[in-house]
């Protein structure tokens, strides 16, 4: 049985049939209509969340199956051990989808579930928006060959699973992350990084862009703090730090790389809001393939050809 807590437990090989099955499923949905019938997705809820919810929910429904949304502070989760809880509500579905604040929690789910764990999103990973970024990348550009994407942002949970599949399926990665979320670093994964050869550090987004295909950027503020009065200080550090390195077309230049944001956005923060909408965005593209790439995911990890 496997789980997707990461993006780093797939090889090149696994990302590459995931990615191509998705594109299938997009453009042929009625083939797949029944292929998950009467399957159950218990969706776990300790962060808020659209995309995730949304995606998931209308991906396993479209596919003949079903799923029930479960949240952590109302369910007994968050008052009984992990382990416990996780052997029980895998005898009533067939996947769990999880997102939660602590990567260690995530762990703990999947060590006693028996049934496959899909990590929505913690503080150290978020692989199934790395998968949708990576899809869309392969939609637009037809290949991985050659491609440079920059990141710029936050070093954090997204940056983290978007380096892991960068690396298998050898895409050029250029992070501009002058701030680091201490919670989401992974030594581990940067030491493979850097020797990889396919990941390196720069200090002026301008310089980054004008060597990219992609430019990706995500909000500066957790989510769930951004509007959180005891969050402010550390909020408007972060602001402060991180204007500078605003996707815009000062920092563009003369080059047009494609736009790429994973949502939610803050226009006037991390990216100029005529970009969000401009004919190189791709950003509402890649927010759709959430849903067809969840369900390849799905359905591999039913064994579903």
């Amino acid at each position: 049985m496997k789980h997707l807590l990461s993006l780093k437990e797939f090889n090149r090989q696994e990302l590459m049939a995931l990615i191509q099955k998705g594109l299938d499923i997009k453009l042929n949905p009625e083939d797949y209509s029944h292929a998950l019938s009467r399957k159950g997705l218990l969706m776990l809820f300790q962060k808020t969340s659209t995309r995730t919810n949304l995606s998931f929910q209308s991906g396993i429904n479209q596919m003949g199956g079903y799923a029930v949304t479960m949240d952590w502070a109302s369910s007994n989760f968050s008052i009984s051990p992990i382990q416990y809880e996780s052997r029980y509500v895998s005898r009533n579905s067939d996947f769990i989808m999880a997102r939660l604040k602590n990567h260690a929690h995530l762990l703990e789910l999947a060590a006693y579930a028996t049934v496959p764990v899909i990590n929505g999103c913690c503080d150290r990973y978020h692989p199934c928006q790395a998968l949708a970024d990576l899809m869309t990348i392969y939609e637009v550009s037809g290949t991985f060959d050659d491609i440079t994407v920059t990141y710029v942002g936050i070093h954090n949970n997204v940056a983290n699973s978007l380096i892991a599949g960068c690396m298998a399926l050898g895409v050029r990665l250029l992070l501009v992350t002058p701030i680091v979320n201490e919670a989401s670093w992974d030594e581990e994964l940067m030491s493979q990084a850097y020797r990889s050869g396919f990941v390196a550090n720069m200090d002026i987004l301008a310089e980054a862009a004008a060597l990219s295909d992609y430019v990706y950027t995500d909000t500066w503020i957790d989510m769930e703090h951004y509007n959180d009065p005891d969050y402010q200080s550390e909020k408007e550090f972060r602001l402060a730090t991180m204007m500078p390195y605003q996707v815009n077309s000062m920092n563009l230049g003369d080059r047009t790389p494609y736009i790429m944001h994973d949502m939610p956005i803050h226009p006037g923060f991390e990216i100029a809001a005529e970009l969000v909408e401009s004919n190189k965005s791709v950003i509402y593209q890649q927010a759709e393939n959430r849903m067809h790439v969840q369900k390849a995911l799905l359905l591999y990890l039913q064994n579903i050809d």
